[in-house]
């Protein structure tokens, strides 16, 4: 399967069933009351991630997502049936937006958020019964569902990412430590999609470990294959850069890859690192030590670098040994930094009270209202029946937008445009 980690989708959740009118017509029952039911809710849009998906290929086929919409209400006070939630499953690590609002981040398997929400089910007559309206003569119409236009990325969730030039040695070097088979090959972007493997250090643990492309100079600009790809290591503790030993120019390599991940980002540029000198078994000591000498005059003071062979396995196990531990201190770091920064659940939070959020604008022929309650309400009014506009109306006068009108001039015929219909005034 075709691996990939960028898609665009439109959800749409399910419309609310329309309410029922209708009136009690039984035998010896004279003029019965009203017993029109509730339509049904639209069913939701729900993501749920799971790690039996790998990538977002299925949105490349599916480009319109639609759950059940809801039913509408029957006689005798009958509710509709509500819509089926539609369950997306999306691989871990997928994050969704919409436009560039960020509406989910699905990190773990199982974790489901709600995407679109489903339009609530109108009321039936019956529900409008009062002292003062005996025989209510309209219902709601059910509400419509979100639509939203959608785009998902997927960001890998490993411990380990490796990053290097083409041919350090990283696929070799994942397919010796961990189950992971990528493609392994004596010349450069062999590795043409992010691999995964975990890597089990005996006695301690394991560590799951992203192997991306290789990068070349100019890759944050869009040059290569690896630029594509550096965001599956954004959420790693670590990274392990591999330099090949036997390169003419270790430090330009080395440099070459730093200044690459810098001009991508610098959060991950200053993630923890272990620098990996590959290739042992390739060259003479004398030149792995001068090697190490130079990389240590251009890199950090407290960084870590190990020689390895891959093919013989030297240096493997204590450069495993190391890695787990640094991803342990860093995983440390990270949630000591998360228990600082999340509020106590325990304290209470003041909010001020939300104003009514609508406005009123002048047309040409009269004024058009919306935004909060007025939207919500204007969607439950049915436009073609008189008595539903007039408890339209009545909601408008309690909320203060019939006194607005009237300040600003509103009159007797102007017509009042909502987001689902207008009345006259």
């Amino acid at each position: 399967m075709k691996f990939v980690d960028v898609a665009t989708v439109q959800v749409r959740a399910g419309d609310g069933g329309n309410g029922r009118m209708s009136f009690r017509q039984e035998k010896f029952v004279d003029r019965g009351g009203p017993d029109g039911g509730d339509g049904g809710k639209g069913g939701n849009i729900v993501f749920v991630a799971s790690r039996n998906q790998n990538t977002l290929m299925d949105f490349r086929f599916h480009k319109e997502l639609a759950a059940e919409s809801g039913g509408d209400g029957g006689k005798t006070r009958k509710h509709g049936r509500n819509g089926q939630d539609l369950r997306v499953m999306v691989p871990v690590g997928t994050i969704v937006y919409e436009g560039e609002h960020e509406l989910a981040d699905l990190t773990a398997d199982g974790q489901e958020s709600i995407i679109a929400n489903g339009g609530r089910g109108g009321f039936g007559n019956a529900h409008f019964k009062s002292s003062v309206r005996q025989a209510p003569k309209f219902a709601e119409p059910g509400g419509d569902g979100e639509v939203k236009d959608l785009r998902l990325e997927l960001k890998l969730i490993a411990d380990v990412g490796l990053v290097g030039l083409p041919n350090a040695g990283k696929s070799t070097f994942l397919s010796v430590v961990s189950n992971a088979r990528p493609e392994i090959a004596d010349y450069p972007f062999t590795t043409l999609t992010p691999n995964l493997g975990v890597a089990d250090v005996s006695g301690a643990g394991s560590v799951l470990i992203a192997d991306i492309p290789g990068l070349i100079e100019g890759a944050a600009e869009g040059k290569g294959l690896g630029d594509e790809f550096l965001r599956h290591v954004e959420r790693t503790a670590v990274l392990l850069h591999l330099v090949d030993v036997t390169s003419d120019d270790v430090v330009r390599d080395y440099m070459t890859i730093e200044n690459e991940v810098k001009a991508y980002s610098d959060a991950l540029a200053s993630r923890a690192k272990i620098i990996v000198l590959t290739k042992q078994d390739a060259s003479l000591p004398e030149l792995v030590d001068e090697a190490e000498k130079a990389l240590r005059k251009v890199s950090p003071k407290d960084i870590q670098i190990f020689a390895i062979s891959s093919q013989s396995h030297n240096g493997v196990k204590e450069l495993l040994y190391a890695t787990l531990e640094l991803v342990k201190t860093e995983r440390a770091k990270a949630e000591a930094i998360r228990r600082e920064t999340e509020p106590d659940d325990g304290l209470p939070v003041i909010r001020l009270a939300d104003d009514e959020g609508w406005t009123i604008e002048k047309t040409v022929d009269g004024f058009k209202v919306s935004g909060g309650k007025v939207d919500d309400f204007s969607g439950r009014t049915d436009f073609g029946n008189d008595e539903s506009i007039a408890r339209f109306r009545d909601v408008l006068r309690r909320i203060g937008v019939m006194h607005e009108l009237s300040r600003q001039g509103a009159k007797a015929g102007n017509q009042i445009y909502t987001a689902y219909g207008s009345f006259e005034l």
